[in-house]
């Protein structure tokens, strides 16, 4: 577990991860290159990460005029972004070096093996450090009856 410090404004603070959070599909329906509904707590939950520290950067496919009535929308709810579609906000693409590929820790989009996850389980993995497994662990452990022993199971 890393805390890395960074510079937001002209101050110093710590921070958490960086989060790479994709649009379309992810925080409103995907109706590209309509902007679609917002999706149920993606907003407030994204919010509350930053309030944690996380630095977010949008990443989506979206460009242009289409890009900035993404970073808009969700400007309009509160939501502002460290980046957008770079690592930084003063990354420019001119060298011969530049990659698109972020620097991020953490990725959500719809796009995910396995697809989105509930915003709350997004929160809960993000929040407590946990990997889809542990999270497939421990709900597949609360469903799931202690197994009887061998006896048991033969006795019914």
């Amino acid at each position: 577990y890393e805390i890395l410090i960074g510079l937001v404004g002209s101050e110093m603070c710590i921070r958490d991860r960086i989060i790479a959070v994709d649009f379309d599909g992810t925080i409103v329906e995907h109706k590209y290159p309509a902007i679609g509904k917002e999706i149920p707590f993606a907003i407030e939950t994204l919010k509350k990460l930053q309030q944690e520290r996380h630095f977010l950067i949008l990443w989506s496919v979206r460009e242009g005029r289409l890009l900035e009535e993404a970073v808009e929308f969700c400007r309009q709810r509160g939501l502002e972004f460290y980046a957008v579609n770079s690592n930084y906000a003063e990354e420019k693409d001119k060298s011969r070096y530049y990659s698109r590929k972020l620097k991020a820790d953490l990725f959500i989009d719809d796009r995910n093996l396995g697809g989105l996850p509930d915003w709350g389980v997004i929160y809960e993995m993000v929040h407590n450090r946990l990997s889809y497994e542990q999270v497939y662990q421990n709900l597949h452990n609360e469903k799931r009856p202690a197994p009887k022993g061998f006896w048991a199971r033969l006795f019914k």
